[in-house]
């Protein structure tokens, strides 16, 4: 069975921002701290950290929801895509962003849910705190 992480962080900026942000190259990129290419709209593909991790738009809900197929490099060539899903919701000034990643390939969960952390919901407190963190 694949496995599954739900995980919530509270971003002090409105869910259009945060939006905005995950799917625009150069905002993405500013926030990461790596490469992004992300194209637009539904079937858009996308690029981060360099190449490692791909895939593509599936579903858009201006601004509430984005789903992703996505996929790092560490899956096998076999594995199917994961699937990503962000919701954004209002919380006072700011969002509750609940990141929905499953069908990600049986033991690499642990892993993932460090990733998220470590690359993402923290630089996403610092870049919306106004301490944007430098592009490598």
């Amino acid at each position: 069975m694949p496995d599954r992480l739900e995980m919530s962080i509270d971003v002090p900026a409105a869910p259009e921002v945060i939006y905005r942000a995950w799917l625009d190259s150069r905002t993405h990129a500013e926030i990461v701290g790596a490469p992004a290419e992300i194209a637009d709209g539904i079937g858009g593909e996308f690029r981060v950290w360099d190449g490692y991790i791909t895939g593509r738009t599936l579903e858009l809900d201006p601004p509430r929801r984005i789903v992703q197929a996505w996929r790092t490099t560490e899956f096998l060539d076999s594995d199917p895509d994961s699937r990503l899903e962000l919701r954004l919701e209002p919380l006072g000034e700011g969002t509750r962003l609940t990141l929905l990643h499953s069908e990600i390939p049986k033991g690499q969960g642990p892993t993932y849910e460090a990733g998220w952390e470590d690359n993402y919901f923290v630089p996403l407190k610092k870049y919306f705190a106004g301490t944007p963190r430098s592009g490598r």
